[in-house]
């Protein structure tokens, strides 16, 4: 619902205030019904503010508790359970001045410690000032939905919800991580947390806090993390029982996320997910509901929208439904800004269309619900029936055959050697995760795989960077923590059922038309883009010969021209443009400044 900003310094000075009020700034598309600034000794916090919960300025940030100033704090996100808290922390003997969940959030703090998140329901980030111990403490949800971004500096620790924050306060190492493009160039642009592009700005991982002490040393707790395996709790479960134990959860997810003192709308593709998402709102009562979709012009031969869906499940439920066609001719013209958009490089083309979505969705509604995640979560990829086949051992090598971009020996042909780490380092990654316990199942490694590293950091930070960039709030209710948890249990076989998403399948067949669960799985399409050409393909052809490219010395020069010359040519192993996921990466780094 916002965006956060501070410093702390651990050298005894006192931290730059306008460095915070730059990032302030640059934060606040996120939040443009408010902003405020807070310092006191070695700390200062910066906030932008939407308004969703408790409208009155009694919500404004930073906050200070009231009853004995013992924290201050910065949240971004929303606790859906805050009502159920504060009732809790009431009869804990605490007094509350506002109805905000910020509030609530800073009292928990003071309850239960760094303990406070296992209470929470939500998403979020939070920046709270111990005034007891002089401590900071960083949190981020268990999903990572919110995100936080850190870069150390001498004698300091600043952080925002977004990079370019960071870049606009200054004194950003802003050289080019080695290991970070590795990875983005073999997993479609995905840097897992701890890492950035850049070597001066890391994340804070999901589902940790981390408390910062006086002299700048910290220590984390990783405090959530579903068992991929089957558990005694469920044996004997029918595929019925699991079909209605997952609508309950989803019911209960969707539910939730309606908690707000605005209205909430929904975004809907017209796809099982999305639709789902609609028909339990429409099942609870909501009537009315604002529903949004976008659409493209064809290109190339495929369809670039898929209204007859949308339209086919706003008349079931009666929505008050909206559509956006972009035509082709405005593609290049959102690239730059939906490339401005990016706290990070990311190469899918749905990214636009969320952007341009966004904007159109934000003057109607603050708060939409989204059905993002569910294909992680649910196996819902055309690539996971191949991960179900190899035994437990070979979950590493096949995951990286159906999934990865490119080779270890791709890459040495693409960038420069000074960029090319030593040793496959996205594939290490991968044999490390694969081989941790808590995952029965070469499919059930994969799944807790994309959704606790993959999706965090594509898909999730491309909903939340399109959608708060106009001032819009988006909830993700396949990422409630509990339904994540009761799918990471689902036995692998009833998700992969039916082609993917077998058990949600089973849950929307209650709920929806037959030509919605049994569609064919589609995406956000954007051909103008897929179909590198016209007004798109120069501003790529620009930004790649532009000097600043040359000069940074990335990718080697004779694949560029390759590419460059034959621009449909150039695929990677998942079909992906090439040329685009190289340009892509040039694009966000001069919009950016990073010279």
């Amino acid at each position: 619902m916002c965006g956060l900003s501070g410093e702390i310094r651990f050298d005894g000075g006192r931290p730059d205030v306008d460095a915070v009020r730059r990032m302030n700034d640059r934060l606040a598309p996120r939040g443009p019904d408010g902003e405020g600034l807070w310092s006191n000794g070695p700390v200062a916090l910066g906030h932008r503010r939407l308004k969703i919960i408790d409208l009155s300025d009694r919500g404004a940030q930073p906050m200070t508790d009231g009853s004995d100033a013992a924290a201050t704090g910065v949240f971004n996100g929303c606790l859906y359970n805050y009502q159920e808290l504060r009732r809790e922390l009431q009869g804990l003997g605490h007094r509350f001045v506002s109805t905000s969940d910020t509030e609530v959030l800073i009292k928990a703090y003071l309850e239960w410690g760094v303990q406070c998140v296992d209470h929470f329901l939500g998403m979020f980030a939070f920046a709270l000032v111990d005034h007891r111990t002089g401590q900071v403490v960083l949190g981020r949800d268990r999903l990572g939905i919110k995100p936080l971004y850190l870069a150390p500096g001498p004698g300091r620790l600043r952080f925002a919800s977004s990079l370019p924050a960071l870049l606009a306060a200054g004194g950003v190492d802003t050289s080019i991580d080695p290991v970070a493009l590795h990875q983005y160039l073999t997993w479609h642009a995905t840097v897992p947390a701890p890492r950035t592009i850049l070597n001066g700005v890391a994340k804070l991982p999901p589902a940790t806090v981390r408390v910062v002490e006086t002299d700048g040393t910290y220590r984390d707790r990783h405090y959530w993390q579903p068992s991929y395996t089957r558990r005694p709790e469920h044996d004997g479960m029918t595929t019925d029982e699991w079909r209605d134990a997952v609508l309950e959860a989803l019911r209960v997810a969707v539910r939730r996320r309606m908690v707000a003192d605005v209205p909430v709308g929904v975004l809907l593709s017209g796809g099982l997910d999305s639709s789902l998402v609609v028909a339990l709102l429409a099942d609870e009562g909501q009537r009315d509901l604002a529903t949004f979709s976008v659409g493209f012009e064809s290109a190339g031969g495929e369809q670039g929208d898929e209204f007859h869906y949308s339209r086919l499940m706003a008349r079931e439920f009666a929505t008050d439904h909206h559509e956006l066609m972009v035509p082709s001719t405005e593609v290049s013209g959102a690239l730059d800004a939906a490339v401005a958009a990016m706290a990070e490089p990311q190469v899918s083309h749905d990214v636009i269309a969320f952007h341009l979505l966004s904007r159109q969705v934000s003057e109607h509604v603050k708060v939409v619900q989204s059905g993002q995640g569910a294909d992680e979560v649910f196996a819902g990829y055309h690539w996971y029936p191949r991960l179900a086949v190899p035994v437990r051992a070979d979950a590493a090598d096949a995951y990286a055959e159906a999934y990865f971009d490119r080779t270890h020996a791709d890459l040495a042909r693409i960038v420069q050697p000074h960029m090319l780490p030593g040793e496959d380092v996205s594939m290490q990654f991968v044999r490390e995760h694969m081989a941790t316990p808590g995952a029965e199942t070469a499919l059930d490694a994969a799944l807790r795989l994309d959704t606790h590293v993959m999706l965090v950091d594509d898909p999730v930070k491309r909903v939340d960077n399109m959608t708060m960039d106009w001032g819009l709030e988006a909830r993700v209710p396949f990422l409630d923590h509990e339904l994540v948890e009761l799918a990471a249990a689902c036995p692998p076989e009833l998700k992969l059922a039916h082609d993917g998403k077998g058990v949600l399948k089973e849950a929307g067949r209650k709920l929806l038309p037959a030509e919605v669960v049994d569609r064919p799985k589609g995406y956000f399409p954007v051909p103008a883009i897929k179909h590198m050409a016209g007004p798109v393909l120069e501003r790529v052809r620009e930004a790649l010969e532009a000097p600043a490219a040359k000069g940074r010395g990335i990718f080697r020069e004779e694949y560029v021209a390759e590419l460059l010359a034959a621009p449909e040519e150039h695929r990677t192993r998942r079909g992906a443009n090439g040329l685009w996921q190289v340009a892509l990466l040039e694009l966000w780094l001069q919009k950016h400044g990073i010279n």
